[in-house]
């Protein structure tokens, strides 16, 4: 099975402080760039990106620094949030455009959450998909992922923190991984509740282990799964990863907003089967205070993780509606 078509995608790239940021566009009119997770791609977008030119929008998809054809810093720190928010930034500016709404999924919903909190000038409107918005502050971060899961497990978070670890689970495998990561986190192939925990890997274990074995979702085709993987053959997993080494640069880089709230218009879309928001339901009930902004807030029934491909059209409503609101 081929990828799904891209006819009338514009391929560019440009410079940023990552040095070079690949781009995929497609329409006129109001900015939206669209931001990514992992470990995924401008990709992820494929289905939005025609929906929203339809609509009447210019929608931009990027390659993340680190993935893709972007470049790929070699320092570990050049991956902290402070970073990726000025790539954003850099891209609108580099479009000609003085400001844009920004929706990200995954990683690229905290990357989205941030770049608006602090660009409000650049960033008019955020949208939120699978992960909610959840203020900076807190304690630190490694400290709280290392007592999740309890004795005998450690957290996937945890596990990905030290150089070449997980690499060495990920790179001998890609394609066979990337199939086993998506397939966990999807509402029709993730295991049962009374299976293990994808998302712990066990004293000496791998977290592939837990993964389900030889089953695609229905939303990943063959050939979409080619193009993931042909990403990561080339690009490694190392820049992907460095971005979850940054999270107690990030505590520190943004504790002077501390608690800050984003009170720029703003969308939140989730998966009931999602762990993103079933582990952080506190995080969706406090956006009345902390998404002063919100305009709308929703749950997909029997939706996983990745959410913008497992309901492509469902989403591309919903984003549709929302953006429609902004012109008002």
């Amino acid at each position: 099975m081929q990828p799904q078509p891209t006819a009338g995608f514009r391929h560019r790239t440009v410079r940023t402080p990552a040095g070079r940021l690949h781009l995929v566009e497609q329409g006129t009119g109001p900015l939206v760039l669209l931001v990514h997770g992992f470990p995924e791609s401008w990709y992820s977008w494929r289905r939005q990106l025609p929906a929203l030119a339809a609509a009447g929008y210019r929608a931009v998809a990027i390659d993340v620094r680190g993935y893709g054809r972007s470049s790929k810093p070699e320092a570990a720190d050049a991956y902290r949030m402070l970073d990726l928010v000025e790539d954003n930034a850099a891209v609108v500016r580099a479009l000609g455009e003085e400001a844009a709404v920004v929706v990200g999924h995954d990683w690229g919903s905290t990357i989205a959450a941030a770049s608006a909190l602090l660009h409000p000038g650049v960033f008019r409107a955020v949208g939120l998909l699978s992960v909610p918005y959840a203020p900076p502050g807190g304690p630190r971060p490694t400290d709280v992922f290392s007592r999740v899961g309890g004795p005998g497990q450690e957290f996937y978070v945890s596990y990905f923190q030290e150089p070449g670890r997980a690499e060495a689970e990920m790179e001998p495998d890609v394609r066979g991984w990337l199939a086993g990561f998506y397939a966990a986190l999807s509402a029709d192939t993730m295991p049962a509740p009374h299976e293990p925990d994808p998302h712990f890997v066990t004293p000496g274990g791998r977290l592939r282990d837990r993964f389900p074995a030889d089953v695609l979702p229905a939303w990943l085709g063959e050939g979409d799964l080619d193009f993931y993987a042909a990403e990561f053959e080339r690009t490694g997993f190392t820049g992907a990863l460095n971005r979850y080494r940054n999270l107690d640069r990030d505590w520190e880089d943004l504790a002077p907003h501390r608690g800050a709230p984003i009170r720029q218009p703003s969308l939140f879309i989730g998966g009931t089967l999602d762990a993103s928001t079933t582990w952080m339901s506190d995080a969706i009930d406090a956006h009345r205070t902390t998404l002063p902004g919100l305009t709308a807030s929703h749950l997909l029934d029997g939706c996983g993780h990745w959410i913008q491909q497992e309901r492509p059209d469902e989403v591309n409503r919903l984003l549709t509606d929302w953006l429609a609101t902004l012109r008002d």
